[in-house]
């Protein structure tokens, strides 16, 4: 076909009665599939086809598609692109009119998605599971979860919860979670070291024995006080009569080791997480350690959710395996 035939051709299928145009082919939205139906009215409103797909926990590629076979049905282009904008067509807008009016005489359903709330130990949340779960919600926009920061054997105790991540002793998960679990799951072994920041420590002035941590600044956790494995290092806190900051807040005793010159107690993989910090090892005789331990509520153990849950932490555990083994 020539391109003046087809131009022509075009133009006749442009002209078209009042009837044609609008209710010839909107009639078939009457018997829409709701699916398609939802998936077109999300993109309306996202005005983005990614974020039209995090919503319905869809991949981009099957929401994209079944807006194509649409288009086709119809034979209408619904969509356009204006200004790097995704915006709907002339015919679009008929057909989101159409639908909006028929949603009030059948409620398109919106597909529940159940709670799922993790439990998990506040520096673990905070070092190694936070990035893949925001990484995760990116991925899916309809999740229902309920991340519970757990910091201390008390909060523990007192938790209800699908999925429980958290720190014990190296041969014994206890104290454990309250209600009735899967058998703990050791995930890795965490040794605990002070660790100062590079740039506040040249080489040859670093400490070598605890008489060295003297000039220093030491920072504590509070809810690391009570860990029968950090007596060591407790002890040395609660003797000093000065250069003490105590604080609540474990992100801001990072920042004060990463920027006041402060020593402070963090598990062996920190100078993986950064690089800016470095671990001061041989202050201390006795090691000083902890475990990570993985269970699932029994009542929610089947739950799909809860399984890729569970998959996505010992995914994350298992990449970053080499952090554990110092």
């Amino acid at each position: 076909m020539s391109f003046t035939e087809s131009t022509g051709s075009q133009r006749v299928a442009d002209y078209r009665s009042p009837a044609d145009s609008a209710e010839s082919w909107l009639a078939l939205a009457d018997g829409m599939d709701t699916e398609v139906a939802q998936y077109f009215l999300v993109s309306a409103r996202c005005g983005c086809f990614m974020q039209a797909a995090r919503s319905l926990n869809v991949r981009p590629t099957i929401l994209r598609k079944h807006l194509a076979q649409l288009e086709d049905q119809l034979q209408r282009t619904l969509f356009m692109f204006k200004d790097s904008s995704l915006t709907l067509s002339r015919d679009g807008h008929q057909l989101h009119v159409r639908l909006l009016a028929l949603a009030h005489e059948r409620t398109l359903p919106v597909i529940e998605q159940p709670l799922i709330r993790l439990a998990v130990a506040q520096t673990l949340l905070h070092d190694i599971l936070g990035r893949d779960l925001v990484s995760l919600l990116r991925r899916n926009a309809s999740l229902r979860l309920e991340i519970i920061s757990l910091d201390s054997d008390l909060s523990l105790q007192a938790v209800s919860a699908d999925v429980v991540l958290w720190l014990a002793g190296t041969e014994s998960p206890m104290p454990r979670p309250n209600f009735s679990t899967t058998e703990p799951q050791p995930l890795a072994r965490l040794d605990y070291q002070p660790y100062i920041a590079k740039r506040y420590s040249r080489v040859t002035a670093r400490p070598e024995k605890l008489d060295d941590l003297a000039d220093f600044l030491l920072v504590q956790w509070q809810h690391e006080r009570q860990v029968d494995s950090f007596r060591p290092w407790n002890a040395l806190v609660e003797q000093r009569l000065a250069g003490v900051v105590r604080l609540h807040s474990y992100e801001l005793m990072l920042e004060m080791i990463r920027c006041s010159a402060c020593i402070g107690l963090l598990p062996g993989y920190m100078s993986r997480y950064d690089r800016g910090l470095i671990a001061l090892p041989g202050l201390f005789n006795q090691p000083m350690q902890r475990q990570v331990w993985l269970a699932v509520n029994d009542q929610s153990q089947d739950k799909a959710q809860v399984q890729r849950l569970v998959e996505l932490i010992l995914s994350t555990f298992e990449e970053r395996w080499d952090w554990f083994q110092d």
